[in-house]
């Protein structure tokens, strides 16, 4: 069968010609729309469930607010785990499901439980919602609003995040949500004077209620008349200050009593639980792109970028979005490095093919096994979800040189049977034979490398969610390679290889007579001439570098087979000192990376008040910077809006970014220095 499969690939050369085009265009198109990221996605399938409650403490916040929703919780299909956490003021239920359940299936389950979990949760306690569709890499990018002119205040900015830099940011395709943090969120505070409350005989129940009866709009259809339509609306809705103080709460012996005789009102900011600073110097309003679930980072951080310019038209004058952290630089310096790796090495095999082969032709049918087998992994990679991390195409990387064992062996006998064979003998009967020769063991070679991976194909947890793309990818590329290798490689070795050449009656170089040349007749070799025809066939000489390796190899190869006892003696002694070493080389579970930036984490004792932890940042950010490299220092401290982070107000999460290493000092070229 596989005699037949050879000469069916020979029978169609066009055909096959067309298919290896064919898949190298289509994985080169699949490439460049695969999603990109720095590692492989080792979060779990989870699902978060916040409630923001109006300053509970954490044992009500665990009874009321937390258990409901874990009881309806623990019964959902594929659920592993459920795990919460209760704060004040805030209820966290993490629900994990099993490896390989579909994100949107799960969100949709949890979804149906929660209008049942929302009846069990006492009335006023919260409204549990379910946080963004996204992992724990789906961080991508952080911005803050910077005041140039010094002119806004922090409600104003606040104000200009959510309703204008958010609102713009959530409608770029692949952003799941905007996270804001810092500054004030705009709120008109009613401060109720209880003496008032006395003088006039109001509850503040009934306060309440006349602000909320009397701050909305209410329509009341329409009316014709004279054969037009008039729509009727009642417009309450408090404009600010002024409308709130001319509610009228009651009548009082025929004289109203307005709000603002009742109570104080102003302008304030609602109660936060965190806020963000930079540089030592104060706060600033700060907000996180978060991506969808299964987007490119690096595509989706390019279009809020492009949006970020549309949107910096738009602010007022003096306010400028600045971009402090981008994932994509992580994305970009990950896979642009092994990719480096990747084309450096393709390079490296490109060359050794040259020198140990020793013929341009049977090289260029080698290397073509590569681009390939690598474009045929990207189709695979495709088809079924792979993304290109540093994992998956660090799997390329290291198949390069396993890639085109292959067709070296199929080239190398068809060169061999090419110089041996009768010239009556046709090139393609000569090409088919000597592939039908070698294409056995061929498959068995590759198969075996491919199920060494085997065991790493099937890891679970964590380090299978870790390794697998670089099996699945290994295994996918000595699958191209194979497929290269029995199909495509006979008709490129038939179309781009010749038989050596022979001259006619005396030897030629360049069309030039070997006898005109001075001297080059006593460097060339002699070579048999072939009686039949009278023809000189050139000799096969292995290239300058084999034939020095050779002289190298055998006489060492000779004496280890003469004394081998020495040979088995070396053997079980760099054995021995591999076994000695092993345990002192360390472990760890992924290499580490330097990014570029330095994260700092401040804890204070958890009694602290959010204003301590502030003025505490402050101080820490301004030494931070008094080391030159730091170019700046951005922290959040606490929480903002729900959806990424549930830290308390006794922690920061210090940003520290560093400038580039040439402006660093001298002798220092680490982070750790």
């Amino acid at each position: 069968m596989l005699e037949r499969l050879i000469d069916l690939s020979l029978r169609n050369r066009l055909l096959m010609v067309v298919v290896a085009v064919l898949v190298m265009g289509a994985g080169a198109w699949t490439y460049s729309r695969l999603p990109v990221n720095a590692f492989p996605n080792i979060s779990p399938t989870l699902v978060q469930v916040f409630t923001v409650t109006e300053g509970l403490g954490p044992e009500e916040v665990e009874k009321y607010v937390t258990y409901p929703i874990e009881a309806k919780m623990t019964g959902l299909p594929n659920v592993r785990l459920v795990r919460s956490s209760s704060s004040f003021g805030l209820s966290v239920v993490n629900i994990y499901f099993e490896p390989g359940t579909d994100i949107y299936f799960a969100r949709q389950v949890v979804g149906e439980q929660l209008s049942q979990a929302r009846e069990a949760i006492p009335p006023g306690f919260g409204e549990p919602q379910m946080g963004p569709i996204s992992t724990g890499q789906g961080l991508v990018l952080y911005y803050y609003l910077k005041d140039t002119e010094d002119q806004y205040s922090l409600i104003e900015e606040r104000t200009i995040q959510d309703w204008i830099v958010k609102f713009n940011l959530q409608t770029v395709k692949g952003v799941t949500e905007v996270l804001g943090i810092g500054g004030h969120k705009k709120q008109y505070k009613v401060k109720v004077n209880p003496d008032a409350l006395l003088r006039y005989d109001v509850t503040l129940n009934e306060v309440i209620s006349r602000v909320e009866s009397n701050n909305l709009n209410v329509g009341a259809q329409f009316l014709e008349r004279n054969g037009e339509q008039f729509i009727v609306r009642s417009e309450g809705l408090a404009q600010g200050v002024d409308d709130l103080g001319s509610i009228v709460v009651k009548t009082h012996d025929g004289t109203p009593v307005y709000l603002d005789q009742l109570a104080d009102i102003n302008v304030g900011g609602a109660i936060r639980r965190g806020l963000q600073t930079r540089n030592g110097q104060g706060e600033v309003v700060s907000g996180m792109v978060v991506k969808l679930y299964g987007t490119n980072a690096s595509t989706v951080i390019s279009r809020v970028e492009k949006k970020m310019v549309a949107i910096q038209q738009a602010l007022p004058d003096g306010l400028k979005i600045v971009p402090y952290y981008e994932q994509k630089s992580l994305v970009q310096a990950a896979v642009g490095t092994v990719e480096s790796a990747l084309f450096q090495g393709i390079g490296l095999v490109v060359l050794v093919l040259l020198i140990f082969i020793g013929g341009l032709r049977p090289s260029i049918v080698v290397a073509l096994a590569i681009p390939f087998s690598v474009l045929f992994a990207c189709i695979a990679m495709g088809y079924f979800g792979i993304s290109a991390n540093l994992m998956s195409l660090g799997g390329l990387a290291i198949a390069i040189g396993l890639m085109v064992d292959g067709t070296i062996v199929m080239v190398e006998n068809v060169d061999r049977l090419l110089r041996e064979s009768s010239t009556d003998e046709p090139r393609h009967r000569i090409v088919a034979r000597a592939c039908r020769e070698v294409v056995r063991p061929i498959i068995f070679a590759i198969a075996i490398i491919i199920l060494v991976f085997i065991p790493l194909m099937t890891l679970q947890g964590v380090e299978g969610r870790t390794f697998r793309p670089l099996a699945y990818t290994v295994g996918l590329a000595m699958l191209g390679s194979l497929i290269y290798a029995v199909l495509q490689a006979p008709v490129f070795a038939e179309l781009v290889m010749r038989r050596p050449s022979r001259t006619c009656g005396q030897r030629t170089w360049l069309g030039r007579s070997f006898e005109k040349v001075p001297g080059l007749r006593r460097l060339l070799p002699k070579l048999p001439a072939n009686d039949e025809y009278g023809l000189e066939r050139t000799e096969h000489r292995e290239p300058l570098v084999v034939r020095g390796l050779l002289q190298i190899y055998r006489p060492v190869a000779g004496f280890f087979v003469r004394q081998r006892w020495l040979a088995v003696l070396l053997a079980l002694a760099l054995l021995a000192a591999g076994v000695l070493v092993y345990p002192r080389l360390g472990a760890t579970f992924t290499p580490r990376l330097e990014e570029g930036d330095i994260i700092v984490n401040l804890t204070l004792a958890p009694s602290t008040s959010l204003s301590e932890t502030k003025e505490n940042v402050l101080r820490a950010e301004r030494r931070l910077l008094e080391v030159p490299e730091v170019k700046e220092v951005v922290s959040r401290i606490g929480r903002g809006e729900v959806g990424a982070h549930a830290d308390p107000i006794n922690t920061s999460h210090m940003l520290v970014v560093l400038k580039p290493k040439t402006e660093w000092r001298a002798g220092f070229e680490t982070q750790e220095q």
